[in-house]
């Protein structure tokens, strides 16, 4: 009896705690030089059917799991966004043609992550190829953020508005 009672005082006692959690502050977003840009892959061979690389559009999910905050990045091949101490930056996108099946879509993402405490210092936690449809091919294992491939805009020649308008409503 007294353990229960002793339990229920405790339960009362952290009940009556009513701190609230600190108001978040701004992130910063400035990417250092040296993970600025990077240069987007160069085709090889006839130049490939669709938009050029350089035309195309990904874009990127992140999300914080200890605040559940997600964000939507637009890279284009090349460009890197900061948000906070994670750096996310897309090296090339890609979709498969309207006629093809299976349809995917996938980016090649680099991510970069600093500490708590360390001055500056960024490590490589990913590199690789992301798939939409296919997102346990290739997975970001990090116990704070969660990466992911959303989508690569980009048309092909031939290419009905009907048929990208329907790759979208399709997730």
């Amino acid at each position: 009896m007294r353990a229960l009672a002793a339990a229920l005082t405790l339960a009362i006692a952290l009940a009556g705690c009513t701190e609230q959690a600190p108001t978040p502050q701004p992130e910063e977003t400035e990417i250092p030089e040296a993970l600025r840009q990077a240069a987007p892959p160069q085709v090889v061979g006839e130049g490939g059917a669709g938009t050029p690389m350089e035309d195309r559009v990904g874009t990127i999910g992140l999300l914080n799991k200890r605040n559940n905050l997600s964000q939507d990045f637009e890279l284009s091949p090349g460009e890197a966004q900061r948000a906070g101490d994670v750096i996310v930056r897309m090296a090339a996108c890609e979709r498969t043609a309207p006629w093809e099946v299976p349809r995917e879509t996938g980016a090649f993402v680099q991510v970069f992550i600093r500490s708590p405490g360390d001055e500056g210092e960024w490590s490589k936690i990913f590199s690789g190829w992301l798939f939409k449809n296919s997102p346990s091919l290739n997975v970001v294992e990090h116990p704070i953020y969660d990466v992911w491939v959303k989508d690569c805009a980009m048309s092909f020649p031939g290419e009905d508005e009907d048929d990208s308008a329907s790759d979208s409503s399709e997730a």
